[in-house]
């Protein structure tokens, strides 16, 4: 399977230019302005209620802006309507949640090709591909009831991956994980992502983790 969204070595994967957010009369970020390019990381650090979830549906498309620009591959975010907009993301952005929200019904493998579901596009053997990467090729055939919260975790993380965005935007990834799971997850998510090239975008609250990475401060 293809990215369909080809980009210039040159042309950042994402931009951000004068980004404002307020919810009523709070002001969670005022004149936010950054770009990533193809492979690099930034972390989303501040305390709880300073905007670092609102920061990435912004980023994801998932809410509406109000000042500022957000561009992937250089194409403004404002000119799509919700129909291309869902498209776009569903090739340009992986996203991974604290919560892995898996569907219950569906198999290890078949949760990782929803996406491929979705697009149209199914490639089992790379779907059986991040399984053996992730380290759970024996549990392609297992429900999510029978796995792990490591390996449910694992599995979301593919399942962003799979498609092989641009973009990966991860918020709390690891915060309902013990410190070896955590670990774990974090790693098998930064080194899948660098071997596809794709640009990662992270919330936490873990500083241990995201420790020496450039980050992004709010609050």
């Amino acid at each position: 399977m293809r990215n369909a969204l080809p980009i210039a070595d040159n042309t950042p994967v994402l931009e951000v230019t004068d980004l404002s957010f307020s919810y009523d009369e709070v002001r969670l970020f005022q004149n936010l302005s950054f770009a990533l390019h193809k492979g690099e990381v930034r972390v989303i650090l501040g305390p709880s209620g300073s905007g670092k979830t609102t920061l990435l549906h912004l980023l994801a498309g998932l809410l509406n802006l109000q000042q500022g620009e957000i561009r992937w591959n250089g194409q403004s975010i404002r000119v799509q309507n919700e129909e291309e907009l869902a498209q776009r993301r569903l090739r340009f952005t992986g996203l991974v949640f604290q919560h892995h929200y898996l569907q219950a019904e569906l198999t290890a493998l078949e949760n990782i090709l929803v996406p491929g579901y979705l697009a149209g596009e199914v490639d089992t053997a790379w779907g059986q591909e991040l399984l053996q990467r992730i380290g759970l090729q024996n549990r392609a055939k297992l429900h999510p009831k029978a796995l792990s919260g490591g390996e449910r975790q694992r599995i979301a993380v593919a399942r962003a991956l799979y498609n092989r965005p641009r973009l990966l935007l991860a918020d709390e990834p690891t915060g309902s994980l013990d410190r070896r799971n955590a670990e774990k997850v974090w790693e098998l998510m930064l080194n899948l992502a660098k071997d596809l090239g794709t640009a990662v975008i992270i919330a936490t609250h873990d500083e241990h983790l995201v420790r020496g990475l450039p980050e992004i401060r709010l609050g």
